[in-house]
C-alpha cells in the first residue's frame, strides 16, 4: 500500500493528547505530532520517560496518567481543555501485551490485569473526551488497536480480545460522531519495534528468543506513527499499518479458512518448541 504522508504545516497550532507516550508508538506519534506544529501533551504511568521525550518537543509538556483510573483520566482532559479550550487529536494508544500462553493456562487476573488496561483504559479515554468533542463539534480519536484486533491470534487471547473490542467500539463510534463532527479511527500496527515484547508480555513456557525466528521483521515505531498520521489524515475508519497487517486484513474478510488454516500452523510450530524457563 502507498500511503501520503501528511504536510509538516497540516498541524500546526492543533491540540493533541496522546496516552503511553513515554516509549513505543506513543512516544513515536508525540514526535511527529510535534513535528508537524502540533502541541502535545504527553501522558503516562511513567511520568520521568513523559518528561524526557516532551524536554525534545517543543511546545509538549508531560503528564501522570494511570489509564485504569478513569477519574483521573477526566481530570488530565480537563486540564487540556483548561489550558486550550480544545482538544483537535486524541491518540487513546497506553497498552499492555500480557500473558503469551494458551487460554487454559491463564487465570481470571491474567485476563483481568489486560483488559483493564488495553479495554477499559480505551474506554475512560472516550469517556472523557467523545463528549467534550461533541459540545465543541470537532476533532479526532484514534484508537490504537492492533492486527491482533482484526484477525484471530492464538496464545494472546486477553489482547486480541481487547483489541478486537477496540475495533468494534471504534467503528461504531464512528457512527454516532459523524452528526457531531467527531471522528473515529482505529489504527492497527502489526509487528512494531518497540519495548512491548521484553516491558509488558509474560512469556510463560518459551522466550522471546525462542519466538523471533517465527516474526515478521518488524516496522520502525517513527514508521508506524506516520502511517497512522497519514490514516488520520485521510480520515480511515481502520489504519492497517504493516504490509502483514493489510494481508491479514484481507484474508480474514476474503479467505477466513485460510487464515484459520495458516494461524493452526504457526501455532502447532510454537507447541513444537522447546519449553523453557518463564521469563515473567
Amino acid at each position: 500500500m502507498v500511503y501520503r504522508q501528511p504536510r509538516v504545516s497540516s498541524l500546526v497550532g492543533k491540540i493533541a493528547l496522546v496516552t503511553g507516550a513515554a516509549s513505543g508508538i506513543g512516544r513515536a506519534l508525540a514526535e511527529a505530532l510535534a513535528e508537524r506544529g502540533a502541541l502535545v501533551t504527553l501522558a503516562d504511568l511513567h511520568l520521568a520517560g513523559a518528561e524526557a521525550v516532551a524536554l525534545r518537543l517543543p511546545g509538549a509538556r508531560a503528564v501522570a496518567l494511570d489509564v485504569r483510573d478513569s477519574a483521573a483520566f477526566e481530570r488530565t482532559v480537563a486540564d487540556v481543555f483548561t489550558r486550550h479550550g480544545r482538544l483537535d487529536l486524541f491518540f487513546n494508544n497506553a497498552g499492555v501485551g500480557g500473558p503469551y500462553a494458551e487460554a487454559h493456562e491463564l487465570t481470571v487476573d491474567d485476563w483481568r490485569q489486560v483488559l483493564e488496561v488495553n479495554l477499559h483504559g480505551v474506554i475512560h479515554g472516550i469517556a472523557a473526551v467523545y463528549p467534550r468533542m461533541v459540545a465543541q463539534r470537532s476533532g479526532h480519536i484514534v484508537n490504537t488497536a492492533s492486527l491482533a484486533g482484526i484477525v484471530p491470534h492464538g496464545m494472546v487471547l486477553p489482547y486480541s480480545t481487547a483489541k478486537h473490542a477496540v475495533v468494534g467500539l471504534s467503528t461504531c463510534l464512528r457512527i454516532e460522531g459523524r452528526a457531531y463532527g467527531v471522528r473515529v479511527s482505529a489504527a492497527c500496527p502489526g509487528l512494531i519495534d518497540t519495548n512491548i515484547f521484553t516491558a509488558s508480555i509474560s512469556y510463560r513456557r518459551h522466550t522471546v528468543e525462542q519466538l523471533r525466528p517465527l516474526m515478521p521483521q518488524p516496522m520502525s515505531a517513527a514508521d508506524c506513527a506516520r502511517r497512522i498520521l497519514a490514516g488520520v489524515a485521510s480520515n480511515r475508519a481502520i489504519i492497517p499499518i504493516t504490509a502483514l497487517t493489510w494481508i491479514g486484513w484481507l484474508a480474514w474478510r476474503w479467505f477466513p479458512g485460510l487464515l484459520l488454516w495458516a494461524s493452526e500452523k504457526q501455532l502447532a510450530q510454537i507447541r513444537a518448541l522447546p519449553a523453557s524457563a518463564p521469563r515473567g
